[in-house]
């Protein structure tokens, strides 16, 4: 049925997505960040990050549990967007020196006391793993599919340990995954023999280590696990348990291999880690439904407002005018300010804020400049942007307030600044201190607390102010007509016309337009896998802009119609109410692809998709709200009004 209009429109949107996401393959690197050579027997520092879990959320540092420290713990430099990810990343005890294997290296050892062994214990009850860094290249697991041979899926970290029992016996048994296999892959400059890093790979064992005699940290011989003697661990047989009074020692072994992949290339293994089955065919499907039907809106929209305005300004005669109904006829009282006129500026203000924040940060991430090499970047920059914009968050409220013949532009301004942040910041706050609670690594600290306050306090509040004083200074908006003293009385509605109904239905199609990708989002945020098709995405965005517009307009011009001019709330709350379906799909989410038990994770879920939903309802809400606002200054000023 596409076909029929226009052949060529399905191949050039699927030429251009190609090509963007073509594009962003070649882009994962921010520019600036220069590749590291390394000559042979350069030392190679290994770093440890946060203990993570898709069941629990809470994130918490490596050293939380007793594993082999160096003699002084360093934390690296991290930015804002780090912090609040929960990310600790520390030094390790781990020496590797580039392109020298090593066998059997012993760490340390530790014995269990009854606190530590409960510690392990519950980690691998909530499959924690263990994420470390070399080179900047995050560690995975290579995991054999089961469904094509010669191909890997690359999961992220190890798991602390595993639950297992021996066999002949049911009694379930911890076992921690205390050697460890590391592979580093490499590309060879053949001209100067240095090697750049472009792999960093694991395979966990747990081996119930044993000596002869007494242990000394640097001459005992292990039997299970000799360089001397060429013995290398291969499997976990013979496991080690996790039990008070055992002994653990920690060892590992490094393997270096030469690759193929160029250092430019080397994320690509990371980012096509997710299951293969994305269905990119039928994404682009669903996209081109959602423009073709904004299409076929859009064509209907045309045709019959221009036979509306033809047929109004062909009236000769008084008499026939005043016979006339539908959209006219409501032209006195079209533009009247709505109740809470000043609530609708301060929404308008936020939305406007928080789609220059989006439209830039998606800019620069579909240039390359938020690439996940770059950890926190793509949040920093959120943050900052939304900071940025609070000038034009004080001007479109400040705008809208003159042309409603307000009179207090700081009110409206103060109003702005502190109402959707206020909330949010209030609801971050009691969930910081659930997760405070837990002892999470996942807490943001008093400081970083104290610099979201400033960054607030400082510089957005005064930014909205100065975008107040200058859209208030400017003249007020002229109405298109003239609005009478007197209201009119709106005739009784259609069912189907119904402010709830109608608000309902006008959310679906947005939301239809975004739903496929939001779940990628999800899985990128909630399962601990990088999101990266930020081309994509960015169509996706401009697909939502066009549907919320068009939805917007064409319930906006039915209730037109019927003679009801109460349209301003409406706009915003039609395409507003597609957070409502999303913030649905969240929880749907949550209970079929989740496998969160604990209570707090369940709340913190639910707290960041709420606020979420609200910035999307800020989101969608103002951009139904501009194109409506539009769509009927345009009508009224083409028709002839005595």
């Amino acid at each position: 049925m596409m076909s029929i209009r226009r052949p060529h429109l399905g191949f050039h949107l699927w030429i251009s997505v190609s090509m963007i996401l073509f594009f962003q393959a070649q882009s994962f690197y921010l520019p600036g960040v220069a590749p590291q050579d390394f000559q042979k027997g350069d030392p190679l520092k290994v770093k440890v990050n946060k203990l993570t879990s898709t069941k629990t959320q809470l994130p918490y540092s490596y050293y939380s549990l007793r594993y082999c420290a160096p003699k002084e713990i360093v934390d690296s430099a991290e930015n804002l967007g780090e912090v609040l990810r929960g990310d600790r990343i520390e030094n390790s005890p781990y020496e590797f020196k580039m392109r020298e294997p090593q066998m059997c290296n012993v760490l340390c050892n530790v014995k269990l006391d009854a606190k530590t062994a409960k510690e392990f214990k519950e980690k691998i009850d909530d499959e924690y793993r263990v994420n470390m860094i070399l080179d900047n290249l995050p560690l995975v697991v290579p995991i054999k599919r089961t469904d094509q041979e010669s191909s890997f899926v690359y999961q992220h970290g190890f798991h602390v340990g595993l639950k297992g029992h021996y066999a002949g016996t049911k009694d379930e048994k911890y076992f921690i995954h205390n050697h460890l296999a590391f592979t580093v892959k490499f590309h060879k400059d053949p001209q100067t023999e240095s090697a750049r890093i472009v792999g960093f790979e694991v395979k966990p064992f747990s081996v119930k280590h044993e000596y002869e005699g007494k242990w000394s940290d640097k001459n005992t011989r292990l039997t299970t696990c000799d360089p001397h003697a060429k013995r290398s661990v291969t499997n976990s047989d013979s496991p080690q348990e996790v039990e008070e009074n055992k002994e653990i020692i920690f060892t590992y072994d490094v393997d270096f291999q030469e690759s193929d992949v160029k250092w430019a290339y080397r994320w690509d293994t990371y980012l096509l880690m997710a299951d293969d089955q994305i269905h990119w065919f039928s994404i682009v499907n669903s996209l081109m439904i959602v423009l073709f039907l904004s299409g076929m809106v859009a064509m209907i929209m045309l045709r019959t407002l221009y036979r509306d305005i033809s047929k109004y300004n062909q009236l000769e005669t008084q008499e026939e005018a005043q016979e006339e109904t539908g959209w006219k006829l409501v032209h006195g009282d079209v533009f009247r300010p709505p109740t809470n006129s000043d609530l609708l500026c301060v929404y308008v203000g936020t939305g406007v804020q928080f789609f220059g924040m989006i439209l830039v940060t998606m800019m620069f991430a579909v240039l390359g400049f938020l690439s996940p090499s770059n950890r926190g970047g793509l949040m920093t920059a959120m943050l900052l942007l939304w900071v940025f914009m609070g000038l034009f968050a004080g001007y479109s409220s400040a705008r809208l307030y003159k042309m409603f013949k307000g009179t207090e532009w700081k009110k409206i301004a103060l109003r702005t600044a502190f109402m959707f942040p206020g909330s949010v910041f209030a609801l971050f706050f009691v969930l910081n201190a659930l997760i405070w609670g837990e002892k999470s690594s996942g807490a943001v600290p008093f400081g970083t607390m104290f610099a979201l306050v400033v960054l607030w306090f400082g510089i957005s509040v005064p930014l909205v102010f100065v975008g107040g004083y200058v859209g208030f200074r400017k003249p007020a908006l002229e109405d298109p007509v003239k609005t009478n003293k007197i209201p009119r009385q709106i005739p009784e509605q259609a069912w189907y016309m119904n402010p709830a109904f109608s608000i309902l239905i006008g959310g679906i199609l947005p939301f239809g337009a975004v739903f496929i990708e939001l779940f990628f989002i999800l899985t990128s945020i909630w399962l601990q896998q990088f999101y990266y098709i930020f081309g994509f995405l960015f169509i996706v965005f401009i697909i939502l802009i066009i549907t919320c517009a068009e939805i917007t307009i064409v319930l906006c011009y039915f209730q037109l119609c019927s003679e009801d001019y109460l349209w301003w709330w409406r706009s915003y709350l039609t395409s507003g109410s597609s957070a409502l379906y999303l913030f649905l799909y969240a929880a749907f989410y949550f209970f079929t692809k989740l496998e969160i038990t604990k209570p707090v994770s369940g709340v913190l879920y639910f707290g960041y998709m709420l606020i979420a939903s609200y910035a999307f309802f800020a989101l969608t809400g103002t951009i139904g709200f501009y194109a409506c606002f539009w769509f009927t200054r345009l009508i009224y000023s083409s028709v002839k009004i005595d």
